[in-house]
Order: C-alpha cells, then sequence, then structure tokens
C-alpha cells in the first residue's frame, strides 16, 4: 500500500500545495491571492472557507478524488510554544489557531488541513510549527524580566535542512553542531545542539538581524522615543517590527531582486542597504558561534535569498572561518511536510498530543 499526502503552505498572498505518493511528489502549485481579493476579508481567519475552496478546486483539476488521500498535513500556526515534532490537529489546536494572538496566514494550515481531512476521513497534522521551543534557558534572559526571549521562526524549514545536511555528509543531527541561516521574507538563524535548537532570534517580532520586511532588533532607547512621540499608532508601529520594517522602510520594497538591479544600475544606496543586511546575518552567525562554544560542524544558507550569490559570497566571506558554509537555496516546506507525515503513517512515529 502506498500513501497520497496533501501538504499546505498558506502565506500572506498565496496558498502552496502538494500532493505527494509517499516520498514522491505528484503535483505542486502555488495558488495566488491578489490585493483585491484578500481585500475582502476583514481578518486572515476570514480566508479559511475560501482558501479551502481553492485548495479542493486544484484537487479536482488535478483529477484528484480526495477519498484516496492518506493524511493531510498544513503548515503549523501561531500556537502556544511546543518541543519539535508531528501533532495531529485536536479541537485545542483548532480553538488556539483560531484564536492566535499573532495574526498570520500561517495559522491557516493546521485549520485547512483538519477541514479537509475531515471530508476524506483521515487524520490531519501539522509538523515543526513556528513556535517550537527548545531554547536553552539562559537564551530567554534579557535584562528586562518583563521581556524574555521568546522564539518564532522557520522551524519546519530549519530542522528540514539541517536533517537534509546531516544525511548528505553522513552525520548524525543528534550528535551534530549546526548553524542554520533561513533567509527570506523574515530572517532566523539559529544553534543546532545535538537535534534541539537551543538559541534563535524571533523572526516575526523584532529579534536578530533585520530583512526583507522586518525590522530585527532596535536600539530600546530610541524605539522607546519613537513609541511616545505622537507621530505613530501601536498598530503602525506593530507593522513596522512584522511586515514594514527592514529593506521596505529603507528602500521601499522587500524584493532582494528588485534591490539587485538598483545596484546594477549605480545605486549605491541600496548597495549599502543591502550590506547592511548580510552584515546583520553575518553578526548572528558569529554569536551562535560562540553559543555553541565555537563547535561547528557546518554552516547552512536557505530560504529564498540563499539563492542570491551575492549575498551567500558576503556570508561566506565573513563566516567561513567558523566552519564550512553550505548552501540550500528556497524552503523546501511543502516536502518537508509531506515527509513527516509520511514518517508517521509508516509507523515509524508516533504523533504528539497538543496539549
Amino acid at each position: 500500500m502506498s500513501y497520497n499526502i496533501l501538504a499546505i503552505n498558506p502565506g500572506s498572498t498565496s496558498t502552496k500545495v502538494a500532493l505527494y505518493c509517499e516520498e514522491r511528489p505528484l503535483w505542486e502549485s502555488t495558488l495566488r491571492h491578489s490585493a483585491e481579493e484578500l481585500a475582502q476579508f476583514p481578518q486572515v481567519i476570514d480566508q479559511l472557507t475560501w482558501r479551502r475552496g481553492l485548495i479542493l478546486q486544484a484537487l479536482r483539476d488535478n483529477n484528484f478524488d480526495i477519498s484516496e488521500l492518506s493524511a493531510v498535513i498544513g503548515r503549523g500556526g501561531l500556537i502556544r510554544p511546543v518541543p519539535a515534532g508531528v501533532y495531529e490537529v485536536n479541537s485545542r489546536m483548532r480553538y488556539d489557531l483560531r484564536n492566535a494572538p499573532m495574526k498570520h496566514a500561517c495559522n491557516l494550515g493546521g485549520l485547512l488541513a483538519a477541514q479537509i481531512a475531515h471530508m476524506a476521513k483521515v487524520k490531519a497534522y501539522i509538523a515543526d510549527p513556528p513556535v517550537v521551543d527548545e531554547m536553552d534557558d539562559v537564551a530567554r534572559i534579557t535584562g528586562m524580566p518583563l521581556c524574555p526571549r521568546k522564539p518564532i521562526f522557520h522551524a519546519l524549514n530549519q530542522k528540514a535542512i539541517a536533517r537534509l545536511h546531516c544525511r548528505r555528509e553522513g552525520i548524525d543531527y543528534e550528535k551534530a553542531h549546526l548553524i542554520v541561516a533561513h533567509m527570506g521574507g523574515g530572517i532566523s538563524v539559529a544553534a543546532h545542539r545535538e537535534g534541539r535548537i537551543v538559541d534563535v532570534n524571533n523572526a516575526l517580532d523584532g529579534d536578530g538581524p533585520f530583512a526583507p520586511d522586518r525590522a530585527g532588533s532596535l536600539p530600546g532607547n530610541e524605539l522607546i522615543k519613537t513609541c511616545f512621540s505622537g507621530k505613530y499608532t501601536q498598530e503602525e508601529l506593530l507593522r513596522f517590527i512584522s511586515s514594514k520594517g527592514g529593506l521596505v522602510a529603507l528602500l521601499g520594497t522587500n524584493s532582494v531582486m528588485e534591490v539587485m538591479e538598483r545596484i546594477a544600475a549605480g545605486d549605491q544606496r541600496a548597495r549599502k542597504m543591502l550590506e547592511a543586511m548580510c552584515y546583520n546575518v553575518a553578526k548572528q552567525i558569529g554569536s551562535l558561534a560562540a553559543a555553541l562554544s565555537g563547535r561547528v560542524d557546518g554552516i547552512l544558507l536557505t530560504g529564498g535569498i540563499a539563492h542570491n550569490e551575492t549575498v551567500t559570497n558576503y556570508i561566506r566571506e565573513h563566516c567561513s572561518f567558523i566552519a564550512p558554509i553550505r548552501i540550500y537555496p528556497g524552503e523546501n516546506e511543502l516536502e518537508a511536510l509531506a515527509l513527516n507525515a509520511l514518517v508517521v503513517l509508516k509507523g515509524e512515529i508516533e504523533p504528539k498530543k497538543y496539549v
């Protein structure tokens, strides 16, 4: 018997879906959502039924009957912090996804999986959600007890790429010491020590390197003065942190490709801003080398921006003295989701219970 797995990865302007027969992709599609389409929904959660319809139509267009599914797995959302692993979507998780304090399209992943799985009479799962928390306690502490550090990052791709690298190198992930930098709209840099992510920046809420549309870490005094300047509302400032900061605030775009075009046309400001982003990533990698006591088996660069040789060459120049650098461009999240569901279906692991 072979297993058919539907993987769902909802993003802010698209829903990526893929159908796998075990490890073999049968088809993959990116369902893009225009600003006009999204504008009809007051909240992200209101898009649930609409996106479900688009996924079901895509399945019909590819002549696939959902009764042939073995499982559905969605991108994890901003639920309560959990250890890494595969989780069956239960009623408690569905409630937390619907009522998550942080609004993001990833919250739709488990809900979409649950609804389609119910129709197909199979189980729904998520894997390695963005709130995976394996951090060492010392990494959480800041000088202000009201503001502990919390991990919100690209856990799914971080774990998948780390394991992929270890398989290719013939080493055991449970014994490896790695630094993984996921570079996309947000940037997360994590220290993987013997199978655990022991330190990582909050790639959504203002921590670590600035990114194409995230502000990253900011000077506290200047931020407080900005907050009380009377020029911005709380909502505007929160958007600066999570979606309107970084290259968007500095250059008016979150497209690294567009920035490269400006640089090629002689825009020196664009060159300096991109270099500053790369510098911040390199500095974060260096700090995590210290977190691993200098024992680093490899530095892995992944995410969409890892396709850009200007960025990867800069980081290589500044960080190759720490450990060998390997490039794994792209996200690979649909494949990672499908493989996580497959090991459950084959009985190789038991799914964890969300409580």
